[in-house]
């Protein structure tokens, strides 16, 4: 995926997009910012890999991390949510998964939670996992896959 593509995407749509990162550690608003002009459509990144972080910087209620994990589907809708509510930007992607080496049966290395939050719709999460494919690996393909969501995001909302 080509983060050329999506800012193109965002400027089409006059949309400014946000991110919340924990496996990647910035990795997707690396990819972003690393095309030239990208900081017509890019408001900030945040980098929560804590669960402290989640909380203060995007009010994932400690509660809900405590429930389900901070791998999961309700703390990414929480992350996606939190970023959108505290920044500029009509779009926020986040990232929660087990890079690895590691995980546990219920959570192995690859699994990765998305969320996908606009100002318009409802948030959308899903879980992928690529499987063990090496911390690097599935951070790339976490970035990958970050960029399609709202790359389609975009082209549906047009």
């Amino acid at each position: 995926m080509n983060a050329a593509k999506v800012i193109a995407a965002l400027r089409a749509q006059g949309w400014i997009m946000a991110t919340a990162e924990s496996c990647t550690g910035g990795l997707i608003a690396g990819a972003v910012t690393d095309v030239a002009g990208s900081s017509d459509v890019f408001d900030r990144g945040f980098v929560t890999y804590s669960n402290v972080a989640k909380a203060e910087m995007l009010g994932v209620p400690p509660a809900l991390i405590e429930a389900h994990g901070a791998v999961s589907e309700p703390v990414a809708r929480a992350m996606a949510e939190g970023a959108l509510a505290r920044s500029n930007a009509q779009i926020a992607v986040s990232v929660t998964g087990v890079a690895g080496p590691g995980g546990t049966a219920s959570k192995p290395e690859g699994m990765v939670c998305f969320g996908l939050a606009m100002t318009a719709g409802e948030t959308s999460v899903e879980t992928v996992r690529f499987g063990p494919l090496g911390r690097a690996d599935v951070r790339a393909a976490t970035v990958t896959h970050a960029l399609s969501m709202i790359l389609k995001a975009l082209n549906s909302a047009t």
